[in-house]
């Protein structure tokens, strides 16, 4: 696993984030799904796809999976939740997706079928419930799979298991199980999408939509007073993502990011002056044929700024 996923994964972990990003996506913003109703699953999915033979289980890892379960008139509601965090355009996502997704399916199918042998309660059911323990009254509990792109750019690859295939007949196609993508995407990302989040993934989504454009960068940076006490969590996947050279101090809680990404600017442009500055120093050097000292103090430049082209060059 990569620096990024890695960071991202620890970051969306977080059950307030996590939920946020359902919320979003699933009820527009409406706190439905609440931070302390999630509970994380096993990400490792697991499952023999076709039934009680011999075949060989297969097995793929999620990046997150999380049990909600949502309240309305003290009747109890579950959903599965899975979380897919990518730093780039997936062009087999729509396979990769529904494949956790299925393999969910079948766990779920075959925890109903252990339950039923263990209980015996096959009486009363008919034979094709026996053999394939799974009864009429028996429902899947839905599964859901979101994915974020932690990157600037808009995802360019498929979003649907029917662009994948090699063919668009739509006779064919409507006999072909189709697969959706939920994904969420910063490029296409408007204000009033972003202020649809409550946690500061709202802002991280924000930093890295903008980090393309200095003048929207600029903007955002001065109208969000949240980024001057950004947790560090946060502030590592902005730093991750737009490969910002911002310093983090580990032992604090928040960062100030306006101020950050001001240092950073300004580290720039000064590492660009004397790179300038270097360069003019060698096409004195080599057209005049004088030294290093000499060509400095011809250039008229400082003796603190000397002591650091010293090294350059």
């Amino acid at each position: 696993m990569g620096k990024i996923d890695t960071i991202t994964k620890d970051y969306m972990r977080d059950n307030l984030v996590f939920a946020d990003a359902c919320n979003y996506f699933i009820y527009g913003g409406e706190q439905v799904i609440r931070p302390e109703n999630l509970r994380e699953l096993d990400t490792a999915e697991i499952a023999i796809p076709f039934g009680n033979g011999n075949e060989a289980a297969v097995q793929k890892f999620r990046d997150l999976l999380k049990m909600a379960t949502l309240m309305a008139d003290e009747n109890a509601t579950y959903l599965v939740l899975g979380v897919e965090n990518e730093s780039r355009t997936k062009f087999a996502e729509p396979v990769k997706a529904g494949l956790y997704d299925f393999l969910q399916y079948s766990k779920q199918v075959q925890r109903t079928e252990a339950r039923h042998r263990e209980a015996k309660d096959w009486k009363d059911h008919d034979a094709g419930e026996f053999l394939s323990g799974f009864y009429r009254e028996d429902k899947l509990t839905p599964v859901i799979t979101l994915v974020i792109l932690f990157n600037p750019e808009e995802w360019d690859g498929p979003r649907t298991l029917h662009e994948m295939m090699s063919t668009q007949d739509p006779d064919i196609l409507k006999c072909v199980a189709d697969y959706k993508l939920n994904l969420i995407e910063p490029a296409v990302m408007g204000e009033a999408d972003f202020d649809k989040l409550q946690s500061s993934l709202r802002l991280v989504l924000s930093f890295i939509k903008y980090s393309n454009s200095g003048d929207e960068l600029d903007a955002f940076l001065s109208r969000e007073s949240g980024l001057k006490e950004l947790d560090v969590e946060a502030a590592r996947v902005i730093k991750a993502c737009v490969n910002a050279e911002i310093e983090i101090d580990e032992k604090e809680e928040a960062i100030d990011m306006c101020k950050a990404e001001q240092e950073m600017r300004e580290k720039a442009r000064r590492e660009a002056r004397l790179e300038t500055m270097k360069n003019a120093v060698r096409n004195v050097m080599e057209s005049f044929h004088v030294s290093i000292d000499e060509a400095m103090n011809v250039l008229k430049i400082t003796e603190e700024d000397q002591a650091i082209l010293m090294k350059m060059i």
